[in-house]
């Protein structure tokens, strides 16, 4: 939180859903941009496991990491070629005349913003996950430095962000 991406990506997403709100414009394309947030329970538990301490190599971490990887490819990674799909076709309409310019920038930008911290964000998931599966991810202990407990006492915590 307070993240220098997760700030932008709130800050595009409130200039958007401002026009939407505010000017009643392009619904079915938001409602298609909120399909992303089905991945939100997942991040957000993942905040959670880190906030209690709970250790990446235990169960609940793991399989709440890869949910969090698969649903967050599905729904923000997968569905980018049939989004654009679906704007560029808009493109020239009399529809698309009618928005406004304010209403265009706001829908374009807004959507490229996103659309580039999704994918710096599923790289680093992807990456992230790919570690944890193959036991390669966290802090290694320090000479002489005793692991922290975990909630269990089988787990090392070894959380790196």
């Amino acid at each position: 939180m307070g993240d220098g991406f997760f700030v932008c990506h709130h800050l595009a997403a409130l200039y958007a859903y401002g026009y939407v709100l505010t000017r009643g414009v392009l619904p079915y394309f938001a409602n298609f941009r909120l399909i992303s947030e089905l991945s939100t329970p997942f991040v957000n538990q993942r905040w959670f496991f880190e906030a209690l301490k709970f250790p990446r190599s235990h169960r609940m971490v793991v399989l709440n990491g890869v949910a969090m990887a698969v649903v967050f490819f599905l729904v923000r990674i997968a569905v980018m070629p049939s989004y654009w799909f679906s704007v560029f076709i808009t493109f020239g309409t009399p529809e698309f005349e009618r928005l406004g310019l304010g209403a265009q920038v706001a829908w374009i930008s807004s959507c490229i913003a996103l659309d580039i911290l999704n994918t710096i964000w599923m790289y680093k998931i992807a990456r992230g996950c790919y570690k944890v599966l193959k036991g390669t991810g966290g802090r290694k202990a320090k000479e002489g430095e005793q692991a922290p407990s975990s909630p269990d006492k089988k787990h090392v915590n070894n959380h790196t962000d």
